[in-house]
């Protein structure tokens, strides 16, 4: 979303934070449970993972998302069927990468390794799916648009 770089930038961040933040939530979750230490857990972790994940969009999955969305989806497709195809192939290319990141973060790379990939990615997916479409996907595009109003460059041209 976004109708120059600018735009697509800001719209990539705020996906990025909100999806960094509520999967942060969830992993600290799964790993220690609901505790009184919940909130420090997720924010010590939270600026790295950040990084890595805007490092794995912008560089490594983006593009390759929204060609797979492309070639399934066409010119004439309603503006919903597009946006639910890049965010599936989105979510998909972004759950290999950060579960790559968590596992190597907390297991490292040893005996177990495809093993804890394998599972923190199974598991990270039945959140980030329905966080992302339900929740941070569509919260974004309305906190988007009212950042960058459509009808804004209308006015001002």
């Amino acid at each position: 979303m976004g109708r120059n770089k600018k735009e697509a930038l800001v719209f990539t961040c705020m996906m990025c934070v909100l999806m960094v933040v509520g999967m942060s939530f969830y992993n600290v979750m799964l790993n220690t449970g609901l505790t009184h230490t919940l909130f420090r857990d997720v924010a010590v972790g939270l600026l790295p993972a950040l990084v890595v994940a805007l490092f794995c969009d912008v560089i490594i999955v983006s593009k390759a998302a929204k060609g797979l969305a492309f070639r399934l989806v066409k010119t004439a497709d309603p503006m919903i069927k597009k946006v639910l195809f890049i965010s599936f192939f989105m979510v998909c290319g972004m759950v290999l990468c950060m579960s790559l990141y968590g596992t190597l973060a907390h297991y490292g790379f040893g005996d177990n390794f495809l093993r804890h990939y394998l599972s923190t990615a199974g598991l990270n997916i039945i959140c980030a799916l329905p966080l992302q479409l339900i929740v941070v996907g569509p919260l974004t595009r309305f906190l988007f648009t009212r950042i960058y109003p459509v009808n804004s460059a209308v006015q001002s041209a």
